[in-house]
């Protein structure tokens, strides 16, 4: 089968796409006939080796595919030949990539897609809106009538936090840049900061002055200072991006206050989160209410491009790479 793999961790152009032995399914396991599969920051650091995790070689790389299923083992509960399905958590912890014309998928990391949606779409959302879900929910506990802090607003992760929060009943308040305000509000932000405002967090202490309960920063700056000055009593700020990030912890401001800051990484997620997740997603994704604010698609054989640009900041939106059928 074609497949985009390294044989060795390091640069973008260690990637090559050729042909490799189609991979076995076991007992639990269900074989995919992909369609299409995105490119993430995590890929990258998987790739790089600046995430270590358990793989073995030739890997094939990428988290996320949307496709067919071919076949599922006696074990794998609830999937027939010929259902579309999606799937966010291949490429890492031991588990070849999606990056293939055909792929094994675990039977409980493998979801249903929706009637009518778009596979890119859907692909595009994967990581994304597993990302905003297990850190608004499963992380930051996030409860109806809380105000939320969202930086890094108008970027996949973010995009996806604002909606979901404001959909579940949060006071959001959108970090982003200005030109973004208007896709923030349409998202459902109630308040919009310009993060380029030297009166940023002035303007988020307005906008929320009795505190934020949850303070998510997608962007990865991590200025732990501002954010924790921002929290209500019993606030939270979910740590999830800024992998090479090493900021000041005023520990003096968390236990007066009972504040707290949490880590969370979607790769040490457990299927059960990860299935409630996708759950959620399949909803916004049937109503329609859930779509990428840009897509670009690429053919599987530019995948060492696509992990070049991404790593050079070159990428708006989502990058997907579709397999050859």
């Amino acid at each position: 089968m074609l497949a985009a793999y390294i044989e060795e961790l390091g640069s973008p152009d260690l990637i090559q796409v050729g042909e490799l032995p189609p991979p076995q399914p076991g007992p639990t396991d269900v074989l995919v006939d992909v369609e299409v599969t995105a490119v993430n920051q995590v890929d990258t650091f998987v790739r790089s080796g600046a995430w270590r995790t358990p793989l073995s070689f030739p890997f094939v790389i990428g988290r996320d595919l949307v496709g067919t299923v071919v076949s599922a083992g006696p074990g794998a509960l609830g999937f027939r030949p010929g259902d579309r399905v999606w799937c966010s958590s291949l490429g890492h912890a031991g588990r070849q990539g999606a990056a293939a014309e055909r792929a094994v998928v675990p039977y409980d990391r493998l979801y249903r897609l929706p009637d009518g949606v778009d596979p890119v779409d859907a692909v595009a959302l994967a990581h994304p809106a597993s990302t905003a879900c297990l850190a608004l929910f499963t992380h930051g506990r996030m409860r109806p009538g809380e105000t939320v802090v969202i930086l890094g607003a108008a970027g996949n992760v973010g995009s996806a936090a604002v909606l979901t929060a404001a959909r579940a009943g949060a006071r959001v308040v959108a970090v982003a840049a200005a030109g973004d305000a208007e896709h923030c509000r349409a998202l459902g932000a109630r308040h919009v900061v310009d993060y380029r405002d030297p009166e940023a967090a002035r303007r988020i202490r307005e906008a929320a002055p009795d505190g934020a309960d949850l303070y998510l920063d997608t962007s990865g700056r991590n200025d732990l200072e501002t954010a924790l000055g921002l929290l209500a009593p019993r606030g939270r700020v979910v740590v999830m991006a800024g992998l090479r990030t090493r900021p000041v912890l005023p520990a003096g401001s968390l236990y007066p206050q009972d504040r707290s800051v949490h880590g969370f990484a979607i790769s040490a997620a457990r299927t059960d989160e990860l299935a409630e997740a996708a759950a959620h997603i399949g909803r916004l994704l049937a109503d329609g209410l859930l779509r990428p604010r840009a897509t670009e698609v690429l053919p599987l054989t530019a995948a060492a491009e696509a992990h070049a640009r991404l790593e050079a900041g070159e990428v708006r939106g989502k990058l997907v790479l579709r397999v050859p059928g």
